[in-house]
């Protein structure tokens, strides 16, 4: 049996897995911490401080996503010194960027927005200086504007250690210091294989779904868990709908497998094939070479598709059948296909368009 820690937290008495961090340990009990830099199953860095608790006799606060939990250790998430340090580094960060809520992509899930309204500040006490960096809009799928960075890290993170693209890096020092590519490239101009895992996990208006550029607020969207048809893995996604239509994808991280909340390019940026006015949406028939194909219901193009199947296998035999199937269905929808050709048409003439 796994051995417990215990510990205190805000007056309550909890328990931890050894080796578990105090910020883990506070979310497995239902008390927020806040935090910006930190994300699951990337390496824990300690770089945003937002997250910074009181520990009984330690000198001065501590980053809880960094800090190991251990017998008896006494943990307070609300004083008023860590609220005073929590409103210090969220200042600090507003007045460091151009985070123009008005006509920013992320206005409604952004998470230093939600901060600065959770920890009640109307403005910074410091002036405000972008940076002053051009955005970045030379491609068709990710814009970036590094105005709006807090150089959290979680880019750079998921980059490296979710997908191991190893693409981006920090660059310079101090208030110099920006995310990106190496030698400062754009992201078209680099070894970058859009997979869109950088936008997905950052939390302002840094890195942004460019398709979805005024198409559509937050809470004007419909959030809808599906799978992804471009090949058999059948990764889940997050498409977010308005009016009809898609505006933009995310990867599912809370369903799990099989991609835990990653994509690939197509499944994140190739949905356009959805709306298009050439996709075939009903059965089309043509009855003979000289006959325009004619739009039909499903019930009669599989009388149609029966009907013929059932005549050259009665004139021709049933190896004069064959079958190809498709990468874009499920891992089950191919077995059922093979599974159609072998035990109901009654040949092996089956192949995979994978193959080709």
């Amino acid at each position: 049996m796994e051995k417990k820690v215990p510990l205190t937290i805000d007056g309550k008495n909890v328990e931890a897995s050894a080796g578990q961090t105090v910020l883990e340990c506070a979310r497995d009990n239902g008390i927020f911490i806040p935090t910006l830099c930190h994300y699951d199953k990337t390496t824990n860095v300690g770089a945003c401080r937002v997250c910074v608790v009181e520990v009984e006799n330690a000198r001065s606060l501590v980053a809880s996503c960094c800090m190991p939990v251990s017998p008896g250790m006494v943990v307070r998430t609300d004083t008023e010194a860590v609220r005073n340090a929590q409103k210090m580094v969220i200042e600090l960060l507003w007045s460091s960027g151009d985070h123009n809520c008005l006509t920013c992509e992320q206005n409604g899930q952004c998470e230093l927005q939600n901060l600065i309204y959770w920890l009640k500040i109307e403005k910074p006490r410091f002036e405000i200086e972008a940076p002053g960096y051009a955005i970045e809009n030379n491609n068709t799928m990710i814009q970036r504007d590094l105005n709006k960075c807090i150089l959290c890290g979680r880019c750079v993170r998921a980059c490296n250690e979710i997908q191991v693209n190893e693409v981006l890096d920090f660059s310079m020092r101090g208030s110099y210091a920006k995310v990106g590519p190496a030698f400062d490239a754009d992201y078209i101009n680099s070894s970058c294989v859009f997979c869109g895992e950088c936008l997905q996990v950052c939390p302002t208006g840094a890195i942004t779904f460019k398709q979805a550029k005024f198409a559509g607020r937050p809470w004007e969207m419909e959030k809808v868990r599906t799978t992804c048809t471009y090949c058999g893995v059948g990764c889940q996604m997050d498409v977010f709908v308005k009016d009809g239509q898609i505006v933009k994808v995310s990867g599912n991280r809370d369903y799990g497998k099989p991609n835990d909340g990653s994509l690939c390019v197509k499944g994140r940026f190739g949905m356009d094939f959805i709306q298009h006015p050439d996709r075939l949406k009903k059965p089309l028939i043509r009855r003979n070479k000289n006959e325009d194909l004619k739009e039909v219901s499903w019930k009669e193009a599989y009388a149609f598709i029966s009907d013929k199947l059932s005549s050259i296998k009665k004139t021709s035999g049933a190896d004069s059948i064959a079958g190809l199937s498709s990468a874009r269905c499920t891992n089950e929808e191919n077995y059922l296909f093979q599974k159609f050709m072998r035990a109901v048409i009654g040949t092996n003439n089956v192949d995979h368009c994978a193959r080709l």
